[in-house]
């Protein structure tokens, strides 16, 4: 078997008995053409089905040296994965990634934006022009509704049910749920389907997407992450922002006003509440103020 027909066999694999996303089954794909490019590169003939742990563990060790553990223990996730794959379809006995560790990591939480720093990163946005009102209206969609960046880029207007207050998202593998929406953020999506997307000329295929890039084609997530860094920048933050630094901030407030814990899991859609946990990190200021508002014996 070569290695293009595995990776071929593990891609359909992945859309269809795992039903992952298209990002995701790219992220893993990329982990196997590392692999394949090493071994071109060092002139290793082997295949998929004969290639050893030594060969691979030269690989990671070689790989370790460009890249810092996070991405080093993705990368090992992804081989595993990919072997794991082959095992299981019986074209292997075994995985030649099972005596490999990773890197221990800790868990990397992203920075928090606090309410005013979002209000000013979105106050930046210069709105004389059509693509700042698109701006302004996307990045408030972004924030007040805890999105994806790949969910709100592939929004559709037929997704938007304002007289419900909802809008429907179709999340990782092809999942959809019902999110709830904030009337500001309604009002900014209507000013802008009404009085700026009227006025971009759609190519077909994409009449149904909200957000309209100049030329009537979705954005894509780079350009959300340019229009958030520029943003940022005007508006003076040092910070890491990154899409999802919104989405984290729309939990994490959420949380520190009280909401339950189950209900901003079914609004980011997660699977699992564990997952949700990792997001909702509170400072020692909000565990304290916690036990000073709730606890029986606070006043002993």
């Amino acid at each position: 078997m070569k290695w293009s027909h595995a990776l071929v066999d593990y891609q359909n694999y992945l859309k269809i008995e795992r039903g992952l996303s298209k990002n995701s089954i790219e992220n893993y794909s990329l982990d196997v053409q590392k692999l394949t490019l090493f071994l071109e590169a060092h002139q290793i003939e082997t295949s998929p089905l004969k290639v050893t742990s030594e060969t691979i563990q030269d690989f990671i060790y070689t790989t370790a040296k460009s890249i810092n553990a996070r991405s080093q223990a993705r990368l090992i996730s992804g081989l595993k994965s990919f072997f794991n794959y082959l095992v299981f379809e019986d074209y292997r006995a075994d995985n030649p990634m099972e005596l490999i560790e990773a890197p221990k990591i800790g868990r990397k939480l992203p920075d928090t934006l606090a309410l005013e720093e979002i209000d000013e990163i979105i106050a930046s946005i210069d709105l004389s022009t059509p693509e700042g009102e698109r701006n302004r209206t996307m990045l408030e969609t972004l924030y007040s509704c805890g999105l994806r960046v790949s969910e709100l880029v592939n929004l559709k207007i037929s997704d938007l049910f304002f007289d419900e207050g909802f809008i429907k998202v179709t999340g990782k593998g092809d999942k959809q749920r019902f999110v709830p929406i904030a009337p500001a953020t309604i009002k900014y999506i209507n000013i802008y389907i009404t009085e700026i997307r009227v006025h971009v000329p759609t190519q077909k295929g994409f009449e149904d997407f909200v957000f309209l890039n100049r030329r009537g084609k979705n954005l894509t997530r780079a350009m959300i992450f340019t229009v958030i860094k520029r943003a940022t920048e005007v508006a003076g933050i040092k910070k890491n922002i990154s899409p999802h630094t919104f989405r984290h901030s729309f939990a994490t407030h959420l949380l520190q006003r009280g909401a339950d814990l189950r209900a901003i899991q079914q609004m980011l859609g997660h699977e699992s509440i564990t997952t949700t946990e990792v997001y909702m990190h509170l400072n020692r200021n909000d565990l304290a103020a916690t036990i000073q508002t709730h606890h029986p014996r606070k006043d002993f």
